[in-house]
């Protein structure tokens, strides 16, 4: 079942690039040689999205719940793939990245590209010690 899942190109993540490509802006995709691969990639300017689906990264909404059957099986999965995911997004902004993550779910807002347009658009030199994340 699992190979069967997408790990890119997910209609989450389509949905974001053609809304910012759409808007000018221009970017990279897929970057393996980043910690975590992130899904869009703005190297110039240092600034990493990953677009994630609420249950595969376990997110605190009701996409993200756990299914009532094989609970430790997927708990222990989840957990995993949060683990992983700390640790690419640690490792990013260790090296001077700025690190967005889309949630599924977010996208359900109509202001959702909005608000990631704003987040590529800020000025980062507010908070140095943040290195612009939000």
């Amino acid at each position: 079942m699992m190979s069967a899942v997408r790990s890119k190109n997910t209609k989450p993540e389509l949905l974001v690039r053609k809304e910012l490509h759409a808007r000018g802006y221009r970017f990279r995709l897929h970057r393996r040689d980043l910690p975590g691969t992130p899904d869009i990639v703005f190297p110039s300017r240092k600034f990493a999205i990953f677009v994630n689906g609420c249950f595969w990264h376990g997110h605190a909404c009701p996409s993200g719940a756990l299914p009532a059957t094989r609970r430790a099986f997927w708990k222990a999965k989840i957990d995993r793939n949060k683990d992983r995911d700390a640790k690419s997004r640690g490792e990013l902004e260790t090296g001077g990245w700025s690190v967005l993550v889309v949630w599924e779910c977010e996208l359900r807002q109509p202001d959702a590209v909005d608000r990631i347009a704003s987040w590529l658009d800020a000025d980062r030199t507010r908070d140095p010690s943040r290195n612009g994340a939000p």
